[in-house]
This record gives structure tokens, C-alpha cells and sequence, in this order.
């Protein structure tokens, strides 16, 4: 089953094309990677996805809907959620703090219930931290629940971003470059995490990666972009193979492979 459909994508911003005619179909339960040189237009196309960004042209299918008028709020709440490259957690709230706020948009009591914090409110509350609680546990971040998030090594911010995503329970998570800024002790334990949550949360993930060991080592399916298009897709060992993706992207390696 296709849980994300890419029709005859075009972005223009201010003059300049930054997508082209992109096609790509997202596959239930895999991790696809997008890969590419910097200014590709890989974070661009997520901006599309997410809503943060409205395309010229093209239309996007989010498990048989119409999302391509959507906002970002509503594009969240039917089930995608980002991890940004750069880290967007709030440095002043602590740690379950910082994830709670991925849950906000399923709470469903009105301003007065909030206010007296009393039945369906207290109830919805009770219910979202006992999810909270269990998260915390799984990232492995339970001593920290009331430090400020700002106070941690990256590496622990990162992860803190990645328990906000899967907090909103999505069914396609984004991740752009999850692994950015980190040494190789945390870009491991980082992957050992996000193969955990693939696993138990969130059947689907697209992954933009620059560490072609990572991606070739976890992707089911890669899609590569170059100036704006979509130039390869492949199976991994199809595209460490292939002359466009070498040429623009990969380079040459001896031994042919990047495992």
C-alpha cells in the first residue's frame, strides 16, 4: 500500500525553481531514504509535505487524501510527523515538557474544561502522560523528565525532538537528518533508536541522510534528488551502482560498496 503519493511536484520561491516534476511514491512500513547534495531540494520537498512551504504545482496524496491545500497543523494531525534538521525544542521546558508539546493536537477538551482541569480535561490529561511516561522509558530518557532540555548534550536533545515527533503518534515520520552535529558513538546510538521506534511506533519513515553507511545500512528504497529533481530510485545496492548518482552525489569508492 502507497502511504504517500508525489504527482508532478513544482516549487518556484521568488523566482527561482527549486522543485521539478517531482514523482514519488512512499511505500507502507519501509524506510525511504532521500539523499542528495546540499541545495538538492530534499528539505524543500518535506516543507511541501509538511505544509510549511505550497508548491506552484503537482498534488500530494496522504493515504488516498488530498493534502496539498492542508496546513501544517492539520497535516499533523492526520498522522505525519517531522524530526527538523536543526534542533526546535524549547531550551527553558524540560524534558517532558518538550514532548508533551507533540501531543497538543490530540487533545480534544474546550478552554473552559482546561481551565477548571476537571473532567473529560483531567481525564485526557492523565491519559497523555501515561503515554508520555511510556516514551520516556523507551528513548531512554526517564532520569531527565524534569531537567531543562537546553541543559543536555546534543545528542540527548536529539532524541528529546525524536520522542516529541512519535509523541504526536504519527503513521509517516520524517526525519531530516537526524544524525547532523553528532560524533559516531552518538550517530549509532541514535540509529539503534530510530530502527527501535520503526519498529514498535511508527511503520513508515522518510529519511534524509548524509552518512551513506547509515543510509544504505537501514533504507528499504532510496529516492536521490539533484538541483531540483528527482534523478535515481533504487534499491540500495542499485544505487551505489548507478553512474547519475555516483557522478552527482556518492563519488567513487573503491571497494564499490558503503556499507
Amino acid at each position: 500500500m502507497d502511504v504517500l503519493q508525489i504527482s508532478n511536484l513544482s516549487l518556484n520561491l521568488e523566482g527561482i525553481q527549486i522543485l521539478s516534476n517531482i514523482n514519488m511514491v512512499i511505500r507502507e512500513g519501509a524506510i525511504h531514504s532521500v539523499i542528495g547534495p546540499n541545495g538538492s531540494g530534499k528539505t524543500s520537498l518535506m516543507n511541501c509535505i509538511t505544509g510549511y512551504y505550497r508548491h506552484n504545482l503537482g498534488s500530494i496524496f496522504f493515504k488516498g487524501q488530498e493534502i496539498t491545500s492542508l496546513k501544517p497543523n492539520r497535516i499533523a494531525g492526520i498522522g505525519i510527523s517531522r524530526m527538523f534538521q536543526h534542533i526546535e525544542i524549547i531550551r527553558e521546558f524540560s524534558v517532558i515538557e518538550n514532548i508533551l508539546l507533540g501531543k497538543h493536537i490530540h487533545l480534544r477538551y474546550n478552554t473552559f474544561q482546561s481551565l477548571l482541569f476537571y473532567g473529560k480535561a483531567l481525564k485526557e490529561e492523565l491519559k497523555q502522560r501515561e503515554e508520555i511516561e511510556e516514551i520516556l522509558s523507551f528513548m531512554g530518557l526517564e532520569e531527565f523528565r524534569h531537567r531543562h532540555a537546553g541543559s543536555l548534550p546534543y545528542g540527548t536533545q536529539k532524541r528529546i525532538e525524536l520522542a516529541r515527533a512519535i509523541a504526536a503518534n504519527p503513521q509517516l515520520l520524517i526525519l531530516d537528518e537526524p544524525t547532523s552535529g553528532m560524533n559516531q558513538q552518538e550517530k549509532e546510538e541514535i540509529i539503534q533508536v530510530i530502527l527501535k521506534v520503526h519498529q514498535a511506533f511508527i511503520p513508515t519513515i522518510i529519511l534524509i541522510e548524509h552518512d551513506m553507511k547509515i543510509v544504505m545500512a537501514i533504507s528499504e528504497y532510496i529516492s536521490v534528488m539533484n538541483f531540483g529533481n528527482l534523478i535515481a530510485e533504487g534499491l540500495p545496492h542499485e544505487i551505489q551502482k548507478n553512474n547519475l548518482v555516483v557522478e552527482a552525489y556518492l563519488g567513487p569508492r573503491a571497494d564499490g560498496n558503503y556499507h
